[in-house]
């Protein structure tokens, strides 16, 4: 059981269920949904859902983006109030009008889009919106944090602020919140994303243990084999309704992908021809320090070739941002240097290096990607508008509104109009909007950041295939992942970054999942570092 350790923030938390409810747990869920129904303007996002999650189990949540699972785990935290339909915690009926009334029912949330407050320090987010006295001891509350970030391998700086971690980091920051204060009910959503594959096992062994003393865990992802490996249960959700509720043994990741998709897919690596000999990008010796001004890159060598995917692979946190703002324009490099088709374009202005050739899809697609409250047409023209084909001195709106129509067309992007805000769009959508503006630019590399990070199966499909068609045009691809499926089904060769450094650099189909975890918690690879 975890204690709030600050000066008057001292209290249990929620404590499981122990063994000797043993009768009980078996014969009542911990967690009842019964007919849940939610509308929204012109959607209905859960349509007479219903679930059931025991203590003592780990319950999987899938669907496509849009099958209304936040929307169901939402109501279940208090966000939303459902429209028809009941909730039952332990077998009591309970309506919740807050978060807070699920919180002191002891429900705790890892949501895909963060809740966290950019200008606080961790240890900040994480007492936020907890009881406090007049004094509080946030040296008590930053060892909390260290002793759960240590147990749990969640590490995080308890006073960095939050505007200077990268969005893996943040994610952590959520997981370590929930653990703080206790949750018995435990959703997660996506939350294995920063993990090496030993990080992830020791995660769900813990989980696996919460859940023995009598808690329930609730987790949403789109990673089918972390299901098959640690699920319990598995409900599938497709257009707000629940389709199928299985038990893992009773069903394949083939069945669960049709379920979820509606038609087959195919998890196997994709055949291709193998990548040219000519050098498109080159990185030598490259150092770079981070928002905090320490050391972030370490001497990056990288060679990356025409036609060649290569995965950057790594926990979040290990200089894969650095490298790409480095290698786009938006960081400056220390020392080293960046070559173009054998031009130096170290430290040069992002407007030269995308004039150059290069295009990036960065990991926050609505923070910097793209603009939330303006259109597509608005969002591509921010590649375009100094090009004389919208226009020299004022813009041609009837080009731009072409070329995004063209854009959505080709990429098939659905929306509703052109001319809604992009904020209104699924991630699969939104991601498929970015790649459009940034494929169509047709760049020499395209330097690519998580670019399927909560995107559900069908949308990671389509930006693969986008991927990949570029790759066989002769574009070169960088893509940063923690995927390693992603890595083995769609890159070339894998490289490996901890602390700033390369462990190592090998073809994928010479690398094996331990061999690439061991070098994302440090240790050297057979590959060496890329020349």
């Amino acid at each position: 059981m975890f204690f709030m350790v600050a000066e008057g923030l001292v209290r249990p938390a929620v404590s499981c269920i122990t063994c000797q409810g043993d009768a009980y747990m078996t014969q009542i869920p911990l967690v009842e949904m019964r007919g849940i129904t939610k509308r929204f303007p012109g959607v209905v996002a859960n349509d007479n859902v219903n679930i059931e999650a025991y203590a003592g189990e780990i319950y999987a949540l899938l669907g496509e983006n849009g099958a209304g699972k936040s929307t169901l785990m939402n109501i279940l935290t208090g966000l939303y109030r459902p429209d028809e339909g009941e909730i039952y915690i332990r077998g009591e009926k309970r309506v919740f009008s807050s978060p807070k009334d699920a919180i002191d029912a002891g429900i705790g949330m890892v949501h895909q889009h963060f809740k966290l407050v950019y200008p606080f320090t961790v240890a900040e987010n994480v007492i936020l919106g907890q009881p406090t006295s007049t004094f509080l001891d946030m040296e008590k509350v930053e060892q909390a944090i260290e002793e759960i970030s240590q147990k749990y391998g969640l590490w995080v700086e308890p006073k960095a602020k939050i505007w200077q971690l990268g969005v893996g980091e943040q994610q952590r920051v959520e997981i370590i919140k929930m653990l703080y204060r206790g949750a018995n009910i435990l959703i997660l959503d996506e939350p294995t994303a920063v993990l090496t594959p030993q990080e992830v096992r020791d995660l769900f062994a813990t989980l696996r243990q919460m859940a023995d003393q009598g808690c329930a865990v609730i987790f949403i992802t789109h990673k089918l084999h972390e299901v098959m490996a640690f699920a319990d249960k598995i409900t599938v959700l497709r257009g707000g309704k629940s389709v199928a509720s299985l038990k893992k043994e009773d069903t394949t990741q083939e069945e669960l992908a049709r379920l979820m998709v509606g038609r087959e897919f195919s998890r196997k690596r994709i055949p291709r021809k193998p990548a040219g000999d000519e050098t498109i990008l080159k990185i030598e010796n490259l150092h770079a320090l981070n928002d905090k001004g320490r050391k972030a890159l370490d001497g990056v060598n990288l060679e990356l070739k025409k036609g060649e995917i290569v995965g950057i692979a790594g926990v979040a946190g290990n200089g894969q941002r650095e490298l790409a703002e480095v290698i786009t324009g938006l960081r400056p490099a220390t020392e080293g240097k960046v070559w173009l088709d054998g031009r130096d374009i170290t430290n040069r202005p992002p407007r030269q290096i995308i004039d150059a050739g290069i295009s990036h899809v960065p990991e926050d697609r609505l923070g910097m990607g793209l603009i939330p409250n303006l259109n597509s047409i608005d969002n591509v023209a921010l590649k375009c508008y100094r090009s004389q084909e919208v226009g020299k001195l004022l813009l041609d709106t009837a080009c731009l509104k072409e070329r995004a129509a063209k854009m959505v067309a080709d990429f098939n992007v659905k929306q509703a109009s052109l001319y809604m805000p992009v904020k209104m769009m699924s991630g699969g959508n939104l991601q498929k909007l970015l790649l459009a503006r940034e494929i169509s630019n047709n760049p020499r590399v395209i330097v690519a950041v998580y670019p399927v990070r909560g995107l559900d199966i069908g949308a990671t499909e389509a930006v693969h295939e986008l991927l990949m068609q570029e790759r066989e045009k002769g574009t070169g691809v960088l893509m940063v992942s923690e995927d390693l499926e992603e890595i083995f089904k769609v890159a070339d060769r894998v490289a490996v970054m901890y602390g700033g450094k390369f462990m190592g650099v090998l073809p994928v189909e010479e690398a094996e999942v331990e061999q690439i975890g061991l070098m994302m918690a440090g240790s050297p690879g057979v590959g060496g570092v890329a020349s």
